[in-house]
């Protein structure tokens, strides 16, 4: 049965939101962790997902810099027209409007920005569980997770390094999870870096 927050949480919840601009956790740019992280990623042929992309700066700055192959899902149609408009040569067919839980394809990395904590809580293990069914053997997981709590009531959740590790070493060998060392001002020691690694099955 579907939770009463992820029917709360659905895509007119969203689209509501970027409509009247109460998009708090926009930047306006890539994510500077993770465009650290991919500054040293050398194969651009991977396939990439970036899930709940929002704006999907990273999703931008990927292509900018010769990914070809950079699938950008989210819920609402606005922040999917929002990179159509600012890269207009991204692949129309890599613009997906939906559900992460319902999506379905085989990656190589993908690229966690804001959508964990944007998920209800009790959906957490189900977005583990997911990530490492669309990922390929030795795909990768990587991005930020907050390291401080934070709303209980909406979004965005926080949590504790203690608590991502229990929820992810089931389905993940974990490489690094560990303070950010570049996050921007409001959000320096609060965040965490992590890069995770789907193991091949036995």
């Amino acid at each position: 049965m579907m939770s009463r927050d992820r029917q709360h949480l659905d895509a007119a919840y969203w689209q509501n939101r970027y409509h009247s601009g109460q998009t708090g956790w926009d930047m306006g740019m890539v994510s500077p962790p993770i465009k650290q992280y991919i500054d040293q990623l050398e194969d651009k042929g991977i396939n990439v997902l970036i899930p709940g992309a929002g704006n999907a700066y990273e999703a931008e700055y990927l292509f900018e810099t010769g990914f070809d192959h950079v699938t950008v899902l989210d819920i609402a149609q606005h922040p999917l027209d929002d990179l159509r408009s600012r890269v207009p040569n991204f692949s129309y067919s890599n613009l997906i409007k939906g559900d992460f839980f319902d999506h379905y394809g085989k990656y190589d990395l993908i690229i966690e920005q804001t959508f964990f904590c944007a998920i209800d809580r009790a959906l957490r293990s189900a977005y583990a569980e997911k990530c490492h069914d669309l990922l390929n053997e030795g795909g990768i997981i990587a991005g930020l997770l907050w390291s401080t709590e934070m709303s209980k009531d909406s979004p965005p959740f926080g949590g504790s390094k203690e608590e991502y590790l229990e929820l992810f070493s089931p389905y993940f060998d974990i490489i690094e999870m560990d303070i950010s060392l570049f996050s921007i001002g409001p959000r320096s020691n609060r965040e965490l870096f992590f890069e995770m690694k789907k193991p091949p099955s036995q």
